[in-house]
């Protein structure tokens, strides 16, 4: 690995501009929006995607556009690839061999802190540096101060790269561990959808009276708002151990939730994001922990029923 480090830097020490050349493999929506703001941040950005046409229109910007991953690759000191999934990763880097020794392969793909590891011992195995990478944010907001990207794996990459990287938006290193960034990923979304999921479930309750969903929303927003500021609360009932509460047991959100699948029921509505919460608080009841805060389901899921 040191011969070819040493080989990448002498024949053209990539590193020392203000504006590195950067690869980006793969692009579909996110992928494109990472090469037009590499574009628009002064990188000679370098292209390649399996379906050549999506390469068009960053073409037009000024972007070179690869005839083979390899070439793409070859390109740069640090390679950005961004699709669909990591079995896809492999796919398209099987090939590169001795191409890979020396660069910086950072991974923006979804998948799971077990898919990173040994996707990272895998880029590693071929005389690479790997870092992996978690995107908060929608294509459209990628280079704005609103996206947030979360890496974790090579703290030397991450330093290195971090003048490249900060243009795509806030960078936050979690950590060595390569599994980090995908599973605060992950638990990210779970927490949005989970907020989403409520707010639809609440709408479809609103809209099955015909109220407007617009003006259901101007209370829901403040509500929403005013119910996250006991989540610190919460995760440090989480962290002691402690779920004890003088505010709402699991008793009484078990009869609250009565009232929510009955009130289903009379407007004709699905319960079925709703029931997996009354199963989860009843549970909870059943074992015990009636007098707890809604905090103890947190190992409820931690600690899965036995079927």
């Amino acid at each position: 690995m040191k011969e070819n480090e040493q080989s990448v830097s002498n024949s053209w020490n990539p590193w020392n501009v203000i504006h590195p050349p950067v690869s980006v493999i793969g692009l579909g929506m996110m992928g494109s929006a990472l090469a037009q703001t590499f574009l628009k941040e002064g990188h000679q950005t370098t292209v390649w995607n399996r379906t050549a046409g999506k390469a068009d229109a960053l073409r037009k910007q000024g972007a070179k556009v690869a005839s083979t991953v390899n070439e793409a690759i070859a390109a740069s000191p640090m390679v950005a690839i961004c699709v669909l999934d990591y079995g896809t990763v492999h796919e398209i880097l099987e090939e590169s061999g001795e191409i890979l020794a020396g660069r910086a392969i950072v991974n923006l793909t979804n998948g799971t802190p077990a898919q990173a590891r040994r996707t990272a011992a895998w880029v590693a195995g071929r005389g690479a540096e790997y870092l992996d990478g978690g995107i908060m944010a929608v294509p459209q907001m990628i280079g704005t101060t609103g996206a947030l990207v979360l890496y974790s794996g090579s703290e030397k990459v991450f330093q290195t790269c971090q003048p490249t990287l900060k243009g795509l938006g806030t960078a936050n290193f979690l950590g060595e561990d390569p599994g980090l960034a995908p599973l605060y990923d992950l638990a990210l979304l779970s927490a949005m959808y989970g907020m989403f999921g409520g707010f639809f479930h609440a709408t479809a309750m609103i809209r099955s009276e015909q109220i407007k969903a617009g003006a259901f929303t101007e209370l829901a927003v403040p509500w929403l708002q005013t119910m996250a500021a006991s989540l610190p609360r919460m995760a440090q009932a989480v962290d002691v151990g402690d779920h004890r509460t003088n505010v709402s047991s699991l008793s009484i959100n078990q009869t609250g939730f009565v009232h929510f699948i009955e009130a289903c029921r009379e407007l004709g509505i699905s319960a079925e994001l709703m029931t997996p919460i009354q199963e989860l608080i009843s549970r909870g009841v059943a074992e015990g922990y009636g007098t707890d805060g809604l905090s103890r389901l947190v190992e409820l899921i931690r600690n899965p029923a036995s079927v």
